[in-house]
């Protein structure tokens, strides 16, 4: 799938407030500075769209993005920061709850995970709190061109025998790099192949 166009379209603290759910959206998300911006940004080809910044726990909002006019892109808070005030933390793990267990056209999730680090228990745990609420989620392994993550080359292994202590098979994974581009196309398809059938299910539901 090729992507021509993306643009930021607005942010939100509230579910009621986000955009008209008329079309299939992908939510982005993990622990603070695991490189969500600099993905979103790979995966649409747009520097500029998502603003990075080496402070973590930037993100604050429910931030939309409009791709091509199609599908949108959800760029969530992330989690596990401990400077920010718990009271803030709580409202954000409210904000993502509810986002996630009641957007009707919420179609994906990508958990995204440090490659440059020993499997972490929030990540897992997040996971799990998928699992148990029926979010659909895939795993987006991040910067895989880091000195760090070369040296941690049994990232994979370890993480994968972290999780399978919960879960009885692996979900869909990428290993990515922002900065090579790694795994933009393997996304970018995935995504394509999830519209195909959100919108052949509505020419179905228009036709009955």
């Amino acid at each position: 799938m090729e992507i021509y166009h993306s643009k930021y379209i607005s942010s939100h603290t509230k579910l009621s407030q986000c955009p008209k759910a008329d079309r299939p959206e992908y939510a982005f998300i993990g622990r603070s500075n695991v490189g969500k911006s600099s993905l979103i940004n790979m995966i649409c080809n747009n520097k500029t769209l998502a603003k990075i910044s080496s402070q973590p726990g930037k993100t604050q909002t429910i931030n939309y993005y409009d791709v091509d006019d199609i599908w949108y892109l959800v760029d969530l808070p992330g989690y596990g920061y401990a400077r920010i005030a718990k009271r803030t933390r709580l409202h954000w793990r409210e904000m993502i709850n509810d986002y996630m267990c009641n957007r009707p056209n919420l179609q994906c999730a990508f958990l995204l995970i440090d490659s440059c680090v020993p499997p972490q228990d929030k990540d897992i745990e997040f996971a799990n709190w998928m699992g148990q609420n029926r979010v659909p989620f895939v795993l987006v392994f991040t910067k895989n061109d880091k000195k760090k993550s070369h040296n941690n080359k049994s990232f994979l292994k370890n993480f994968k025998e972290k999780f399978l202590e919960y879960w009885q098979d692996m979900p869909p994974y990428f290993i990515t790099s922002s900065k090579l581009n790694t795994g933009r196309d393997q996304i970018r398809n995935y995504i394509g192949g999830i519209n195909e059938q959100y919108f052949d299910y509505q020419d179905i539901i228009s036709e009955d």
